[in-house]
């Protein structure tokens, strides 16, 4: 929901980051792959219960997600570049809910419901941009992206603010897992309703 307004707010410096990288020979992909090793670092912090120690490498990845984007308009963009993407933040975003679980094995249901929600958004997200692709369907709303982005009630700015708030209270996983997850489906449904009325024919 919040994603097009900070696009807004944070291209501008991240394209300026990406040029000079750019500039200096850093791919892409080696960002995409230092974004993805610090969120794995991050879950893993979690799991050891260390959660406010996480969030350093958890924001640390998230701006890599953000800057790899810009490197790739800066320098060359490719498909395999959009595809590790979109993998890395998919292992991303489940880790970190593992992590929690692992911390404590008390997060056991809660945490299977949110991963399950996660599942099902993927699907769902995915899904859509295979159908878009199909129909030569274009958005930037935002940010250029490899695959076509469908809005929703949460998208990342929302899952980056979900898991700031896991790592500063983590005692609350359970009733913030259960609230997102539920909200996850949410977003998840109203997607395949959007589908059956851009796609009715197949």
């Amino acid at each position: 929901m919040l994603d097009g307004v900070m696009r807004r707010l944070i291209d501008p410096p991240l394209d300026r980051m990406g040029r000079a990288l750019a500039g200096r020979g850093v791919t892409a992909d080696a960002v995409t792959l230092t974004g993805l090793a610090f969120g794995l670092i991050a879950a893993g912090l979690i799991a050891l219960g260390w959660p406010g120690l996480a969030l350093v490498p958890l924001l640390a990845s998230r701006l890599a997600d953000g800057l790899d984007g810009a490197v790739a308009r800066a320098g060359r963009k490719t498909d395999f570049g959009g595809y590790l993407d979109v993998i890395s933040d998919f292992l991303f975003y489940g880790a970190v809910p593992l992590g929690f679980v692992v911390m404590d094995p008390a997060n056991g249901i809660a945490g299977a419901f949110l991963l399950l929600s996660f599942y099902f958004n993927g699907a769902t997200f995915l899904g859509f941009a295979i159908l878009a692709e199909r129909c030569r369907m274009e958005t930037t709303a935002r940010g250029a992206k490899s695959l076509y982005f469908t809005g929703g009630l949460l998208e990342g700015t929302e899952t980056i603010a979900f898991f700031v708030a896991l790592c500063l209270w983590p005692g609350a996983f359970a009733p913030l897992a259960w609230g997102f997850g539920a909200l996850c489906f949410v977003t998840a449904i109203s997607r395949v309703l959007l589908a059956r009325k851009v796609f009715p024919n197949g």
